[in-house]
Order: structure tokens, then sequence, then C-alpha cells
């Protein structure tokens, strides 16, 4: 391969690559759409304890009157009361990240939740029998999203 092959190759790597920066611009907070995600079967959660790096774990998600909720186990819940960015979470959902999502606990929507999530995952009904202190409702940060690139 000449010199000239071997630049034009160089220069399609960088587009390529400006092209992925491009797409990870940042999106608008008003890219919240709970009811849009009502389909998604999971999410990502970032918490990152005192001294640690941040955590990323996936949860189960239920939308409800066009609120996203989730519900977590002790393990779960404990790093969200540990996050040092407490109330704000970082969350992915269908391809994009925002890194700013408030949850909110919502201890009076537990029995709604769990019944939501009852009817949208087969297997609840083993997972329900597991302790689950927390229930947050996520709600849109003034903060931008972009999508996520696998």
């Amino acid at each position: 391969m000449g010199d000239s092959s071997r630049a034009k190759e160089w220069l399609c790597v960088l587009a390529t690559v400006a092209g992925v920066v491009a797409c990870t611009t940042s999106v608008q907070a008003t890219d919240w759409q709970p009811t849009a995600w009502a389909k998604e079967d999971t999410l990502k959660l970032r918490t990152t304890a005192p001294g640690e790096e941040e955590h990323w774990f996936p949860v189960w998600l239920v939308v409800i009157d066009g609120q996203l909720y989730v519900r977590l186990g002790s393990r779960a819940a404990g790093r969200v009361e540990r996050n040092v960015s407490a109330p704000f979470l970082g969350v992915e959902i269908a391809g994009q990240r925002f890194d700013r999502a408030r949850g909110v606990p919502a201890p009076e929507d537990a029995d709604r939740v769990a019944a939501a999530l009852a009817d949208k995952y087969t297997s609840d009904i083993l997972v329900r029998f597991f302790s689950h202190p927390l229930t947050l409702r996520l709600e849109a940060e003034d903060s931008a999203a972009a999508p996520v690139i696998p």
C-alpha cells in the first residue's frame, strides 16, 4: 500500500471519529420523555460512593401516568443512599445518557409501581418476594443528555 493510500485510509478513520464525536453532542433535557420509554426493559443508573469510581447498574422500569419509576433492592438502595451527588443520578435509557436525573423517593407509589412491574415482567413473580426498600421516581434535571455510543 502506497503512502497516498495510507493517508486516505487515515483520513477516512479521522472522518469516522469526527462523526462519532458529532454523535455525542449534547441533547437538551427536554428529551426526557418517559412515555416514549414505557416499553424499554431496563435502564442503567449511575451512583458514586465516597472514594469510589462511578458504578452503573441495570434496573427494571415502569412508566405510570407519564412518570418514570424504578424499584430498588437493598444493595442498589444502599448505593443510592451513599451517592455523593444525591439526589442526582446518572441515567442511561434508550440510547441516551442523562448525567443529572433527580431520584425522588416515592414510598406513596410503591404499591402501584410493584403492581405495574408485576404486569410488565413475568419473572417479577419471583423477584417481588425480595426486599425492595426504595421506590424512586426519576425526573429530568435541567442538564443535557448525550447519545450513548455502544
